[in-house]
């Protein structure tokens, strides 16, 4: 069985492969101050919740966007599953033209989303990621990445407006019914959650007139799943779309 790691700034995403078909998802709080042994305790005890030993796993392959937990979580696998995982970076085949300024400086993030996206729904398409930033990434007809744009993320955005506002309290994330709000809470979801729809669907538009045609548009990301809905294209949402590109990277790197 192949296990699969995001790193990302605010979750570590576990996922176990039994050839193509993922039997397991897991989350953790990506903790900068944890030890390695205590991400091991972790992954044991992620694997028995749902019924997996560390013995099933063959092969190990992470992405991270935070190079200290990087460091942490590698030694945690050669310890509680004795192999060396391969990492996201350079050296590693994708299969993905990266035609942007300097490729070097390409997140393993980005990258893996891009794989994913292209081998699943093929070309052009946006790849949009919504965690900590919001990442709206584009491959065009040839399905090379030509590039994108970065923001700030919802819940960052949401922090700031509470953090920074005397007056202005944190709501839940949820679309409200309409537009225009009637009271505090109504016009923050509405800024909040509609204002970032409206968000997304402007830059699909802009990038297809970009490019002069119609891309396949994919979402990730768990916040994704509160704002994508209320967008007015359609988009694919796929929560597990970073774990099937390191599935993908992996088997082009196994031999």
């Amino acid at each position: 069985m192949l296990l699969v790691i995001d790193i990302g700034n605010t979750n570590i995403k576990f996922g176990l492969f039994e050839g193509e078909e993922l039997v397991m998802l897991a989350r953790v709080s990506t903790d900068r101050t944890k030890t390695s042994d205590e991400f091991a305790g972790e992954i044991h005890a992620v694997m028995r919740v749902y019924g997996f030993d560390e013995r099933q796993i063959d092969g190990c392959i992470i992405s991270s966007v935070v190079p200290q937990v990087l460091r942490t979580v590698k030694q945690a696998i050669i310890t509680t599953v004795g192999i060396e995982p391969l990492v996201v970076g350079p050296g590693i085949k994708t299969g993905l033209n990266i035609k942007i300024d300097n490729p070097s400086s390409t997140g393993a993030d980005l990258v893996t989303g891009c794989v994913a996206a292209l081998h699943l729904y093929g070309a052009p398409s946006i790849v949009i990621s919504m965690g900590t930033a919001t990442t709206i990434i584009v491959l065009d007809k040839s399905g090379a990445m030509i590039g994108g744009a970065i923001s700030p993320g919802v819940s960052i955005s949401m922090t700031a407006l509470s953090d920074k506002t005397a007056l202005l309290p944190s709501v839940a994330m949820e679309a409200p019914k309409k537009a225009i709000g009637k009271n505090t809470d109504e016009c923050i979801r509405s800024g909040v959650v509609l204002g970032n729809a409206c968000m997304i669907d402007g830059m699909i538009d802009r990038i297809n007139r970009e490019l002069g045609e119609e891309c396949t548009v994919v979402a990730t990301g768990g916040i994704a799943q509160e704002i994508i809905p209320s967008c007015t294209h359609d988009i694919i949402l796929r929560d597990d779309l970073m774990l099937q590109g390191l599935r993908i990277i992996y088997n082009k790197n196994r031999g």
